[in-house]
């Protein structure tokens, strides 16, 4: 019997649940081994490299893939790459020597950000395929297309934050190469109820040529430029300084590191998942549209800015950094939020996986932008650097949304708000 659309969907979110949780664990177990190995945050930025580096080509072509072949394929690549990523990672060891190191564990990491983008790639594009369209209330589609979209990016973020702490975890509990391991295998069990999914589930009818890669929408390139800046913001400090400083200047555990981060991460998925009622609280029903991208992006601009500036006024530092890591996630999850929902409302159902891989390969870029500017400038200025480099960045995101033009659907309805 043929699942219907919600069924289909259900089990696409159920394997990017569990994908997302070993994709979350992988990054801390990766970071705190070989920073235990007394590697710089340059080198372990390194290690991450191609990690985002083929996500940008994966999200290009795995749009394109997706579209021709169906979202089934991308979603079982994915999820098997991984599970070899992980496999590849259990016989290393401390005695190897450094350049052998970094550059296997880089070209695990690879095939590990390969996977990633392809289980995303599928997931957040199967929302479109399964919301239904309203020709008669486009604005009551558009809610539920916001509310499903931030349910489950939430929901990822919120596991990915779980991931953390698992990481950190294992590494205490089972050391390196057993955790790698026990992931694999449980991945695998996720797996298995992919195996039902029909195989022309998010196929196009028409074959796109190769032309089609790039997106020919204004909306969706202005808004894939300031997703860029948008998240190389988050991980210029957050991927590499924050866990480091953490460690080195504050003496925490690794556990620690990993359950602080966990949760921070837990709370912003559950902010982005409550975005939709959040604004409903301040008396906002309609759709979010670009004046509330802009009010967001704004308003984070001062986040960085303010924990940097208390760290230089030698605030207490743990302090500082907490409640300011606090604050800067509940504004950039309402930023992530209403992007996330923005480039879904920008294209259509039958070019969605190309526009949304279009989309995460700019998302995908600002991540690899970012990771590598958190070990340089750490390592040149310290957190105080990272976080000024933050601000520069969001600041780039905010003047990139003034320029976008208005989503089709929202053009009977220019008047939006934040």
């Amino acid at each position: 019997m043929r699942l219907s659309s919600l069924q289909q969907y259900s089990v696409v979110t159920a394997n990017y649940w569990a994908f997302t949780l070993t994709d979350g664990a992988l990054r801390m177990l990766v970071l705190f081994h070989f920073h235990e190995l007394g590697y710089s945050t340059l080198e372990i930025a390194f290690l991450f490299l191609f990690y985002e580096f083929f996500g940008i080509l994966t999200n290009l072509y795995g749009g394109l893939i997706g579209a021709r072949y169906g979202l089934r394929l991308t979603l079982w690549v994915g999820t098997l790459l991984q599970i070899f990523a992980l496999l590849m990672l259990i016989p290393v060891a401390a005695s190897w020597p450094k350049l052998l190191s970094v550059s296997y564990v880089m070209v695990a990491q690879a095939i590990s950000g390969i996977a990633k983008d392809l289980n995303k790639m599928s997931a957040k594009s199967a929302i479109k395929v399964v919301v239904p369209v309203n020709a008669d209330d486009a604005q009551t589609g558009e809610s539920q297309l916001f509310k499903w979209v931030a349910i489950l990016t939430g929901s990822k973020n919120a596991l990915k934050g779980v991931g953390f702490f698992l990481g950190g975890v294992l590494l205490t509990s089972f050391g390196f190469n057993n955790a790698v391991g026990w992931m694999a295998a449980g991945l695998a069990f996720a797996f298995l109820p992919t195996l039902v999914l029909p195989a022309d589930f998010g196929k196009m009818k028409d074959k796109p040529s190769l032309s089609s890669l790039f997106s020919k929408s204004e909306g969706i390139n202005v808004l894939s430029l300031a997703r860029f800046f948008l998240f190389g913001a988050r991980d210029v400090w957050f991927v590499v300084a924050l866990p480091v400083f953490l460690e080195a200047s504050l003496g925490w555990s690794f556990w620690e590191i990993g359950g602080f981060l966990g949760l921070w991460v837990i709370g912003y998925g559950i902010v982005q998942g409550a975005a939709p009622a959040l604004r409903r609280l301040w008396g906002k029903t309609t759709p979010p549209g670009i004046s509330s991208l802009q009010f967001w992006s704004a308003l984070l601009t001062a986040v960085p800015a303010l924990i940097a500036v208390a760290l230089w006024r030698e605030v207490d530092v743990s302090i500082a950094i907490t409640a300011g890591l606090a604050v800067f996630g509940v504004v950039f999850a309402m930023n992530s939020s209403i992007h996330s929902y923005m480039v879904l409302s920008y294209t259509d159902s039958e070019n969605v996986s190309l526009n949304v891989g279009f989309y995460y390969m700019a998302n995908a870029a600002g991540r690899l932008t970012g990771t590598l500017l958190s070990g340089a400038v750490f390592l040149l200025g310290g957190m105080e650097a990272c976080l000024w480099m933050s601000c520069l960045l969001v600041s780039l995101a905010f003047l990139t949304s003034c320029k976008l033009p208005l989503p089709p659907r929202h053009c009977v309805n220019p008047v939006q708000s934040v």
